[in-house]
């Protein structure tokens, strides 16, 4: 597929978000379009949507629960079952609740773009979202999903881990450099998830215009992969991530890296791309590290939700870090604020700031 069909992939990306953030651009956030679980995404590191999320998850205001008294009740989104974006989230659950009053519905969604909507029409009062995402979101820039449509009551709480760019081919594709690329299929993640902006971003940085993309959750990716249908797929995520650790059980795997002139190229191209490396031995079969670039996770939330609950929840998450198994090497309050790519909200400032 060549560059013209590309743009129409990416302009298909605009279309998906635009509907996820329909009614809300102005909105106070108190409301808005209904915000239902995809059954498919992958962002945040290949984050695949299943249907394994919790099914009683429901939409939960964040201020008043009808009788004066504030409501306990948080509506946290994460992303995809495969990443790393839904275990930590059930994790930080499980830290709120056992340091606050609070109760965390955290649900599966298809991770950065869509629950940017969540938070903007006020169906969710905390979510994980991409750093670069955050930023286009805030200001109405950078892709289709919000020119001109900034999501003015986004709220920043903290940065956590760098989301690892991975590019996953089979051992036997021949495919081992960026070039290789050129003319193959790609899985680009699916539509309207950073995962796809992301690749996209990096593929035109380096001039990789004609491949075929392919838009699915990485679980459909990892199958394609196996069954010849595909030649490569995009994951955004912390490593190591769950689904790439599942198909290198079954397949000989190899990481292609962003280096050298290339990685040069995309720093160049998108100020929040960061030097990585996936360490050799993460996944089975691949030995060596592998340098690649990276974005950042981050917790937001939306202005409405109120200060003293934004304070405690932070308060509960970051004064707990030991209580965590997932990329605690980089979580912490010395590091909270490194790629903060837009406005804190004041309760996390409160907290920061102690």
């Amino acid at each position: 597929m060549g560059d013209h069909t590309r743009r129409r992939f990416i302009r298909a990306t605009g279309l998906v978000g635009v509907t996820a953030l329909a009614g809300c651009a102005g909105d106070d956030g108190g409301g808005g379009a209904e915000d239902s679980p995809t059954e498919t995404g992958m962002d945040e590191g290949g984050d695949e949507t299943e249907g394994d999320m919790d099914e009683t998850a429901t939409d939960t205001e964040s201020s008043d629960g009808g009788d004066g008294q504030a409501d306990t009740r948080l509506s946290w989104h994460a992303g995809g079952t495969g990443g790393t974006y839904f275990p930590l989230s059930n994790e930080l659950k499980t830290v709120v609740e056992d340091n606050t009053d609070f109760t965390l519905n955290v649900q599966s969604t298809g991770a950065s773009v869509e629950n940017v909507g969540s938070l903007a029409n006020g169906n969710a009062d905390f979510a994980l979202i991409q750093n670069d995402i955050a930023y286009f979101a805030k200001n109405g820039t950078g892709i289709d999903a919000f020119q001109d449509n900034a999501i003015e009551n986004l709220r920043g709480v903290a940065t956590l881990y760098p989301e690892t760019i991975t590019i996953v081919t089979l051992a036997d594709t021949g495919i081992s450099q960026l070039s290789d690329l050129s003319g193959a299929t790609i899985n680009t993640g699916d539509l309207g998830s950073g995962t796809q902006v992301n690749a996209n971003q990096i593929l035109e940085a380096v001039g990789i215009t004609d491949f075929e993309e392919q838009n699915a959750s990485f679980s459909q990716a990892a199958d394609q992969l196996r069954n010849g249908d595909i030649d490569a797929a995009f994951v955004v995520g912390g490593w190591p991530v769950g689904a790439i650790e599942d198909l290198a059980t079954t397949n000989d795997i190899a990481i292609v890296p962003i280096d050298g002139d290339n990685r040069t190229a995309v720093k160049d191209a998108a100020s929040w791309f960061a030097d990585d490396t996936i360490p050799g031995g993460t996944y089975s079969g691949v030995s060596e590290d592998v340098e690649t670039v990276a974005v950042q996770a981050m917790i937001a939330t939306n202005a409405d939700v109120p200060e003293a609950t934004v304070e405690t929840v932070t308060a509960a998450i970051f004064d707990n870090v030991d209580a965590l198994t997932i990329k605690t090497e980089f979580i912490g309050v010395d590091s909270a604020q490194d790629g903060m790519s837009i406005e804190l909200h004041p309760g996390a400032a409160a907290y920061f700031d102690a």
